[in-house]
């Protein structure tokens, strides 16, 4: 169904090559396409339009109320910290984001995080890269301690479709799965995460940054944790204290910490964890890579075109 909207994409070069935006054109009278989008540039690019597609481009109060045409912002990520919500509402512009595009995507790659912690590849392919393998005495090397997850207790902070997901995929590895209460959360009847963190092998996390869980993962709660344990967060950056948990790292206060999120993205004024890559710690850090399959990133536009829909239905 087509409307008499006109719609324009802020960001289009975010979502990486190979989308099909035909499911936004096919519902818009005119869909106007921009790789990027400057701070400068949106007040200009969004004046004469109706919807606006943006995932990273900051939509403030300022900008917001010089679009005098706009009625809908489609936030093409889960997260809406890049638009001003207040203002918004007080302009009366409807905002819709996109749930859970990406929860297969994502929690394979949590479990390739996991397994890769587990099996310490990072730290085995910089012995065999370095030529250790090439000249050792027996047949294989030892030095790094494997983990077998089968049995082990994975604790998961969050459980909505992604954490639920990852408890299904970490049972066909016969692990033992534990749900904590969401952080700060009072009338939650599960265990608060402090006292499941002394039981767990693996920590694995899948909760939005707040003020309840900034930090959540910091010095004194790592100090509750196993030495061996495995911490893996797809969530967001922040909510593992960086330079707290490569010093656990480093010290044998925890066992392995794999992230696909920093706390400022990208890092280019550096980060505690990239500075740590060349000690052969049992690290890893992946770009923001997980939802990056093109099933993922193709669901975004469809369900993109759905709350544009879902909007049009409203118009009558």
């Amino acid at each position: 169904m087509m409307s008499k909207l006109k719609g324009v994409m802020l960001d289009a070069a975010s979502l990486g090559d190979g989308v099909d935006f035909g499911p936004l054109q096919s519902r818009l009278s005119e869909f106007k396409e921009w790789s990027g989008t400057e701070t400068k540039d949106v007040s200009a690019r969004i004046a004469d339009y109706d919807v606006v597609f943006t995932n990273k481009v900051v939509l403030d109060r300022d900008v917001l109320s010089k679009a005098k045409h706009l009625k809908l912002v489609c936030v093409l990520a889960t997260g809406l910290n890049n638009v001003d919500l207040e203002a918004a509402a007080k302009l009366g512009i409807e905002v819709k984001n996109v749930q859970a595009y990406g929860t297969a995507s994502v929690a394979q790659h949590t479990m390739m995080l996991m397994l890769s912690l587990a099996t310490r590849l990072a730290q085995y392919q910089a012995s065999v890269s370095a030529g250790e393998w090439q000249t050792a005495e027996r047949f294989c090397l030892m030095q790094y301690p494997v983990m077998q997850l089968q049995g082990k207790h994975l604790v998961l902070v969050g459980h909505g479709e992604l954490g639920g997901e990852v408890e299904r995929l970490a049972l066909a590895f016969g692990m033992q799965v534990h749900v904590a209460a969401r952080p700060g959360k009072s009338d939650d009847p599960r265990p608060p995460l402090s006292e499941l963190l002394p039981l767990a092998d693996v920590v694995s996390l899948h909760c939005p940054l707040t003020d309840d869980t900034r930090d959540l993962l910091s010095r004194e709660q790592l100090a509750l944790c196993k030495p061996e344990v495995l911490i893996v967060n797809c969530a967001r950056g922040g909510i593992v204290n960086e330079r707290d948990a490569v010093d656990a790292l480093r010290e044998g206060r925890i066992g392995g910490l794999a992230v696909d999120v920093l706390t400022s993205e990208p890092p280019r004024d550096g980060n505690p964890l990239l500075d740590a890559l060349h000690e052969r710690l049992n690290l890893i850090v992946t770009p923001h890579s997980a939802w990056l399959s093109p099933e993922a990133r193709q669901r975004i536009i469809e369900l993109s075109a759905t709350n544009l829909e879902d909007y049009m239905s409203k118009l009558g």
